[in-house]
């Protein structure tokens, strides 16, 4: 028997994988159809559930062997000199297993044949820990096997010392560094993705010696992470065993019951279902005329307990638990073997898809259908060309591939690197929070969890989305201005809110206006991670731009009142001397109130300010104004695009018109104050805090402003519809409405509503509580989150005021039936 193995994607289905787990000592065993047949020994150590057969190392020669049949060209001197140097390098290192350490490189390498990889890439697998884990530096390997080499080594290195230098962080910021890590070098070379992805599907065959906790750890990460990151990269083969391997560790009693189920479904039906469906597909490809080759196969233990999950039903009500592989040699040929499937059989209505002329993302192609089987069960199909069926198989290992001993071409339709380049730029960018481990990690597994759907532009143009995308992301596909500027969508010809659902198949006109600017809440509407770092990255350049215009004006106030000449270049010399790379950064620090005016005048003239300590040791924190006792810095704000903003205290939520007022509070920045707001009063005696504010004259232009009202209504047909009828023709819009109480006679309702100014909330409340229907309309200045709507009515009442404790007015009565509360609505001097 010759000695040596290929490595086998395990599942259970297969009889060989049950022997093995028999007991016998040495065991010859096939590998499935996934990787290249080639028989090899194993022989047994250990003892219960995770028992395994360790390896008999693949020898010198016959890892050159292997390389050269698939590529004659390869360059032997290099290989061997690779094996050797990694057996002196590990010497005598040893695996938890009690194995010869270097014999894990070896296996990697070998999972990298069966890809048929070129000979950088199965040199580095021999080479990968050498860097690790031995005396061996990254110039002697470049040295004795090139720069080439030097480099993709190096870069494995890094992922695997990232996680040792992570071991005290939280799970979190370890997980999501290591991730961040692997997309760059990914991104740099793929190759180093596929030793990776081969370096824990080797750990993953022999995580039966670890720890448990250190095995379930591992397995999850596997799951969580490398399963998914292989299926999105195309690798279909591998995430399947990684995904079985994982669940085996994981789940060990449902994937037993599954395998339990699968071995009672063979014992009833036997292999002639199979059989007799794989039949009637080549009767009806002869009689079209169509060359092809048919295969079924059972569906992996993981998939199906997946799915039983996702659905909610048990094994015996899944109807697609085996698939059907019809493989032909040309790409007109699939479309003549579809037909010719749907004229035999009952095709099933939404299950078919075409990946052949609109590919995934990850470059897959296949024609997908369902139809009514010979037994009258549910049969899936998957139609593709020999091609196609080697990019679905083995991914982006297609790019390096090597056939018929020369390097094949492009085998991709589309390029699968697409989605890791955005999502590497974006982390660049800062766009993608790196620094917030769930964020980073929730915007990266969605990425890779990627179920997709295909919607189309007026012109034609296909746009993959994943499933639950909504139009707001099709626009940020197609382009960020577009994005940044969308205001509406036009769907299959029917106007449609950006935050719709888009279905497959849909045709999407995005509609735009140039005065449109990103809201934040947009960031919890898209579900692409473009979209989102898009918005994000807008919103932050936003807002340093609002912050910088903001703490302009306020600086130069303060120059003003100091009587001091304000210029960029004492702004200049001022960023100097407090520590900023620039006057901007220290003038966006001013505007988000973590700097005040005063420190920046004491840094250019302390001798004006009256206090500080020099031009060299800077400012003083607890230093009092210079601009007098109870002045106040001022600034105008203005509304409208381009113009200084500031955000509104959810406190008091002031409009325009409103006497206002900018406090700097701590962490928070500046916000608007009404003047008559309680909480002004906690900040009577840090009068250096305050900010004179004013509003322009074209700041009510606009109707984005939000007001609550709060009314007490009639309880009789159409008193809603009327009030909200009239809340319309006024001009305002309504965003939102609560039930805050229902009683016999009356009900109360909160209205969230956007209005221009004071003067047209003063009077649409006025003509509001001139309605028949109306018992009471008043302005609500504080109002709860979410969250604490449901405590209003409580708080309503706790104050006097419910509307169901009031007795109930006759008809002529209603007009003057109105609560004191009433007078509390601001006026337009307030």
């Amino acid at each position: 028997m010759r000695r040596g193995r290929l490595p086998h994607a395990p599942g259970g289905e297969d009889d060989s994988r049950q022997r093995e787990e028999e007991g016998t000592d040495v065991k010859v065993r096939t590998p499935p159809k996934a990787w290249p047949t080639r028989r090899y020994a194993r022989r047994k150590t250990g003892g219960g559930r995770f028992a395994t057969h360790l390896p008999l190392m693949i020898r010198q020669f016959e890892l050159v062997e292997i390389v050269r049949a698939y590529n004659p060209g390869a360059d032997e001197a290099l290989l061997n000199r690779a094996y050797v140097f990694g057996v002196r390098a590990h010497g005598g290192q040893t695996r938890a297993s009690g194995e010869p350490y270097f014999n894990h490189p070896v296996e990697v390498a070998a999972i990298l044949t069966e890809l048929r990889l070129d000979d950088e890439t199965i040199v580095t697998a021999l080479l990968h820990d050498t860097i690790e884990d031995t005396a061996a530096t990254r110039d002697e390997l470049a040295n004795l096997f090139g720069e080439e080499v030097a480099r993709l080594v190096e870069g494995v290195t890094k992922l695997s010392k990232l996680e040792l230098s992570n071991a005290r962080a939280s799970k979190e910021q370890a997980q999501a560094e290591n991730l961040r890590k692997l997309l760059v070098a990914m991104a740099e070379d793929p190759r180093v993705l596929l030793v990776k992805m081969a370096d824990r599907l080797h750990n993953m065959r022999t995580i039966g010696h670890l720890r448990e906790d250190k095995r379930k750890r591992i397995a999850r990460e596997t799951l969580d992470i490398f399963a998914p990151l292989a299926g999105r990269m195309g690798m279909q083969a591998m995430r399947e065993e990684l995904e079985d391997l994982s669940f085996a560790v994981l789940e060990p009693e449902a994937r037993h019951s599954v395998m339990r189920r699968f071995v009672h479904l063979r014992r009833q039906t036997g292999d002639e279902a199979m059989t007799d469906v794989i039949t009637a597909l080549e009767e009806t490809l002869y009689e079209a005329g169509v060359s092809g080759a048919v295969s079924g196969r059972e569906k992996r233990p993981y998939s199906i307990w997946r799915k039983m999950q996702s659905k909610g039903v048990s094994f015996e009500q899944l109807s697609d638990i085996i698939a059907f592989r019809v493989v032909v040699e040309e790409e007109e040929a699939c479309y003549r073997a579809l037909g010719a499937v749907h004229r035999r059989f009952r095709a099933i209505p939404e299950r078919f898809k075409d990946y052949v002329s609109v590919p995934k993302e990850n470059g897959y192609r296949s024609l997908h259908t369902s139809v009514i089987g010979p037994h009258g069960a549910w049969i899936e199909i998957q139609i593709r060309t020999k091609q196609m069926h080697e990019v679905a198989e083995t991914g982006v290992a297609a790019h390096w591939a090597y056939k018929n001993g020369k390097r094949g071409e492009n085998p991709f339709a589309v390029d699968p690197f697409r989605w890791l380049r955005d999502l590497v730029d974006q982390v660049a960018r800062g766009a993608t929070p790196a620094d917030d481990p769930d964020a980073f990690l929730e915007e990266a597994k969605r990425e890779m969890h990627i179920d997709e759907i295909y919607c189309f532009t007026p012109r034609g143009r296909v746009v993959a989305l994943p499933s639950g995308a909504v139009a707001l992301d099709l626009a940020y596909a197609i382009h960020t201005d577009l994005g940044h500027t969308a205001v509406g969508a036009r769907i299959d010809g029917r106007r449609a809110a950006l935050w719709t659902r888009l279905r497959n198949g849909q045709t999407v006109e995005i509609l735009q206006s140039d005065g449109q600017r990103p809201s934040p809440l947009w960031r919890d509407i898209v579900k692409t991670g473009r979209a989102k770092a898009a918005i994000r990255s807008r919103l932050r350049a936003d807002e340093k731009s609002n912050a910088s215009a903001i703490g302009r004006k306020i600086v130069e106030s303060a120059f003003e009142r100091a009587n001091v000449a304000f210029s960029d270049k004492a702004m200049d010399a001022a960023a100097r001397r407090l520590g900023y790379a620039d006057r901007d950064a220290l003038l966006a620090d001013v505007g988000a109130a973590r700097l005040t005016a005063v420190q920046v005048v004491d840094a250019v003239y302390p001798e004006e300010a009256g206090f500080g300590t020099g031009a060299e040791g800077g400012a003083s924190p607890g230093a009092v104004s210079p601009l007098g006792p109870g002045r106040t810095e001022s600034v105008v704000l203005r509304a409208g695009g381009g113009s200084l903003s500031m955000p509104t205290a959810p406190c008091c939520r002031p409009v325009p018109g409103e006497r206002v007022i900018g406090l700097r509070e701590p962490k928070r920045g500046f916000r608007l104050h009404a003047i008559d707001c309680p909480t002004l009063e906690q900040y009577e005696d840090a009068m250096e805090r305050w900010i004179d504010v004013a509003w322009a004259d074209d700041a009510g232009d606009c109707a984005e402003h939000a007001a609550t009202i709060l009314l007490t209504l009639c309880n009789e047909p159409g008193a809603l519809g009327e009030i909200c009828g009239l809340i319309g023709r006024s001009g305002a819009n309504i965003e939102d409405l609560l039930m805050i109480d229902r009683q016999p006679d009356y009900f109360s309702i909160r209205f969230d509503i956007a209005v221009r100014d004071i003067r047209h909330l003063t009077g649409l409340i006025a003509a509001i509580k001139a309605q028949p229907v109306a018992a009471e309309a008043r302005r609500l200045r504080r109002v709860g989150s979410p969250s604490s709507d449901h405590k209003q009515r409580d708080q309503i009442a706790e104050a006097g005021e419910r509307p169901g404790m009031m007795p109930t007015p006759r008809p002529a009565e209603r007009n003057e039936a109105q609560p004191k509360a009433a007078s509390d609505a601001s006026s337009a001097d307030a």
